[in-house]
């Protein structure tokens, strides 16, 4: 999973039939790509309402918050961003500027949406992640102050063959949702309980939606999945595909030059993937995967169901299939029982798989996960100083990393305009940002840029070549 995005969906919309003005949409996303995927599609599913995307709560017709439950204190952060919406929504009433409908969708509202209802009344809706698609129905129904406001279940099947075949997408890179759910039960994790089972979408309807990306322009997907390399969708012959075969079957699409996917688990890493990895230009030699620790003992408590020399032979035959790939992984420091031999095992297995970027976390307790209740709860001050350690070595490969590319020549993707003149920036194949002065004529392509430096976060480089 990723940081925190919190940014509007913003997409072009239409008026609704009639001529009549618009409505306003303004959508605020926490948390991971599956939550940046779900909120362009609540966009669709609303745009032939007459709803149209807003930047700005302030003034918008209909706000809904996207919530993730991965981070601490995440339902924290949503009551106070409610808190606000409410005081927006009792001004625009007090001025006769008509109603604000406030929703909160994802993970949060999986997991406390009686909850939600009762600690704010201003909240009109509470969707969780695999109901948005009913988000017309109930938004009709809470118009008409009757009915449920809470969708909740657990059907993505019905979710997605609700969806609209039609995207709101635009840019040259847009996620896939494929996979849903975990089947898993880390003893940290709340996955389980707010996205529900692993769920893979029918093949057909991947590549229909891939097709349709790639004639609006999308040079390069991610395929999203909580365990994205479960994947075990239903292919032609009624047969499950594996995510290795669907990759092949979207490395045909005309226009779709380049794949990536996350999040992996360890234990879905396939022989066929791996070789997949070797195979296909398209798949990009970038992997994220999470191993979160590096001690035996702290795995076996996270019930991870692999060890650390798995995790060790799993790289080893990454790089055998792919001697480029650039690694990525997610950790958690302070886990309960962590000892301080536990987390030189963390810092023992960075040093020895070397990452190319890395998310890390200070462990927080999940209400209702095992984990919640396990003695030897690490006190903040020591996971913190753990934290600092384990970021400070993750920061240095990557910076590392980066700066070994500076003379390499990379095929570069252009995104978008950068902030300075004709500057544009793109994506390497490693994922990192690349800016390029005199180079805004070329979003849109992939073009070999020479590196000519490396930063924390970023790579600058210089055209060779424009035709």
């Amino acid at each position: 999973m990723t940081d925190t995005l919190d940014k509007p969906v913003l997409e072009d919309g239409g008026a609704p039939e009639g001529g009549a003005a618009p409505k306003r949409l303004f959508i605020k996303t926490y948390g991971c790509q599956m939550n940046v995927y779900d909120s362009e599609r609540m966009a669709d599913v609303l745009r032939p309402l007459g709803y149209a995307p807003t930047d700005t709560a302030d003034g918008a017709d209909f706000v809904i918050l996207n919530t993730c439950h991965i981070r601490e204190k995440a339902a924290e952060k949503v009551y106070s961003e409610l808190g606000k919406l409410r005081e927006m929504k009792e001004r625009r009433a007090a001025a006769g500027q008509g109603g604000m409908t406030i929703a909160v969708a994802g993970c949060v509202a999986q997991a406390e949406g009686e909850e939600i209802m009762k600690r704010q009344p201003a909240v009109d809706l509470v969707v969780g992640p695999q109901a948005y698609h009913q988000l017309p129905e109930l938004l009709t129904r809470t118009a008409r102050a009757r009915g449920e406001r809470i969708g909740a279940d657990f059907a993505p099947n019905e979710k997605f063959d609700a969806l609209p075949a039609t995207r709101g997408t635009e840019g040259v890179t847009a996620f896939l949702t494929v996979q849903e759910g975990c089947d898993k039960f880390c003893t940290f994790c709340v996955v389980p309980y707010t996205r529900g089972a692993e769920w893979s979408r029918p093949v057909a309807a991947v590549l229909d939606e891939a097709r349709a990306l790639a004639d609006r322009g999308v040079r390069e997907v991610t395929l999203l999945g909580q365990n994205v390399n479960a994947y075990d969708g239903e292919g032609p012959d009624g047969k499950p595909f594996t995510l290795a075969r669907l990759a092949y079957a979207l490395a045909e699409i005309p226009g779709l030059d380049r794949i990536r996917y996350t999040t992996s688990h360890p234990n879905d890493m396939s022989d066929d993937l791996i070789a997949a990895h070797g195979d296909l230009d398209a798949l990009m030699p970038y992997l994220h995967l999470p191993v979160q620790a590096g001690s035996d003992r702290i795995l076996r408590l996270m019930n991870r169901k692999h060890g650390r020399q798995k995790y060790f032979d799993l790289i080893d035959r990454i790089r055998e299939a792919r001697p480029d790939m650039a690694m990525a992984g997610d950790f958690i420091v302070g886990f309960p029982g962590e000892t301080d031999r536990d987390f030189e095992d963390t810092m023992d297995l960075v040093r020895r798989v070397n990452y190319a970027s890395a998310f890390s976390f200070m462990y927080s307790p999940r209400p209702g996960t095992p984990a919640a209740t396990m003695a030897a709860q690490v006190p903040d001050a020591v996971a913190k100083e753990r934290l600092h350690a384990l970021q400070a070595l993750l920061t240095e490969q990557q910076v590392a990393f980066n700066q070994s590319l500076a003379g390499r020549v990379l095929p570069v993707l252009f995104e978008k305009k950068g902030r300075h003149g004709a500057q544009a920036i793109g994506r390497s194949p490693y994922l990192q940002s690349v800016h390029v002065d005199d180079a805004d004529q070329l979003i849109g392509r992939i073009v070999p840029v020479e590196i000519i430096s490396g930063q924390q976060n970023s790579l600058s480089g210089r055209l060779i070549q424009t035709n």
